[in-house]
């Protein structure tokens, strides 16, 4: 068994001094205030790792122009059978630099092009390959407003309104619903539908969730009517334009989670236009389950840590900013074994060189399952 001090322990919940935290193989096995016997490899803050919720790390690369992004394919706006981890490059250099900054877990989606672009992945920033890196499929992307209406010179059945991305969405699900209707009465078997159609009532089923990219209030008003009529679960990802309480309060009493963000982009369209970092007072008051996203690369997901600072001006603590990026997207995202160091759980987390809250603050052990995925020179 190895061991780490923690100075200070950001458990992803609360925090405590003086903590001991044991690991054997890929899970946490010791947690107490007793030194234990046995050498301690590291001594300093300490903090479980950062998972990033909505990226497209691995699919729009460092030092690759962007005509050779992977994150939208163009062939048509209905692609539900897609998936993003068929599209990620492991040798992309973000990978690297975000584990150096304890992201260790991205949630990698198609981008927002297509109205369903495919199914989202969580993986492994340290894996050095796909096969590694793949632990498991989140939901399949589907997105809202200007973007996919933005697409009409792609190929295939575009939409150039939101009335028509509305339209597209409705058609398809109310085919894969009468499609339910008739194989529930007997009269088809799931050997006689399309993939997409069996794809679309798993949804339905509430067997898959929906990542799906809302920034309006009024498109997130119309996510709800389509949990109404064909019951799917979704998360709202970005949310950059609500600036109602009212919205919030739907969502809360929904149980429909949000992951938030990029705080720290330039609104670069009309969409956006009530974007701003001072909304975050209205996010964290309202009671709505959330975490924070960096959309890699539209902020770079290793500086994912420092949006929180937003939320430290409206009084969250610095407990409070942890698990904005810990135990709060694990939780949204169904990860039971990751957010948290306790007993049991998996063993990733990072020892800090300094006050992870202060500009000279950095990792310099990084563990990922159990082992070292991440060393300062020298440490």
């Amino acid at each position: 068994m190895k061991f780490v001090k923690a100075t200070t322990l950001y458990d992803g919940m609360s925090s405590r001094k003086e903590i001991y935290i044991g690991f054997e193989k890929d899970r946490i096995t010791y947690l107490s205030e007793k030194k234990p016997e046995g050498d301690i490899i590291a001594e300093g803050t300490v903090t479980p790792a950062f998972i990033d919720p909505h990226s497209h790390i691995g699919m729009d690369r460092y030092g690759e122009p962007s005509r050779e992004s992977e994150a939208n394919e163009q062939m048509d706006p209905m692609l539900p059978l897609g998936r993003a981890v068929d599209g990620v490059y492991m040798d992309d250099a973000a990978f690297m630099e975000s584990v150096e900054n304890n992201v260790l877990y991205s949630v990698v989606l198609p981008g927002s092009g297509n109205i369903m672009g495919g199914m989202g992945s969580l993986l492994r920033n340290f894996g050095k390959n796909i096969r590694e890196a793949y632990v498991k499929d989140i939901g399949v992307k589907m997105a809202l407003g200007y973007n996919p209406r933005s697409t009409v010179e792609w190929k295939g059945n575009r939409p150039s309104t939101r009335m028509g991305v509305a339209a597209i969405i409705r058609d398809r699900f109310t085919k894969a619903r009468k499609t339910l209707n008739l194989m529930e009465k007997g009269k088809k078997t799931v050997d006689e539908i399309d993939p997409d159609v069996e794809f679309l009532i798993s949804l339905m089923k509430g067997e898959k969730r929906v990542m799906c990219h809302v920034h309006k209030e009024d498109d997130a008003f119309f996510l709800m009517s389509l949990v109404d009529d064909f019951n799917i679960r979704p998360i709202v990802n970005h949310g950059m334009d609500f600036h109602s309480p009212e919205i919030l309060n739907d969502l809360r009493e929904r149980s429909i989670p949000l992951v938030y963000g990029p705080m720290d982009s330039l609104p670069y369209k009309v969409e956006l236009k009530h974007e701003s970092w001072r909304n975050a007072k209205m996010i964290r008051d309202s009671g709505l389950k959330f975490a924070l996203i960096s959309d890699h690369p539209v902020i770079l997901q290793r500086n994912l840590f420092l949006t929180s600072r937003h939320f430290m001006r409206f009084g969250a603590s610095r407990e409070e900013c942890i698990s904005y990026i810990t135990s709060r997207p694990a939780k949204i995202l169904g990860l039971d074994d990751l957010g948290t160091v306790e007993n049991g759980k998996i063993a990733s987390f990072s020892v800090w060189e300094g006050d992870p809250f202060s500009f000279e603050g950095h990792p310099k052990l990084v563990i990922g399952e159990g082992r070292t995925v991440y060393s300062e020179p020298g440490n």
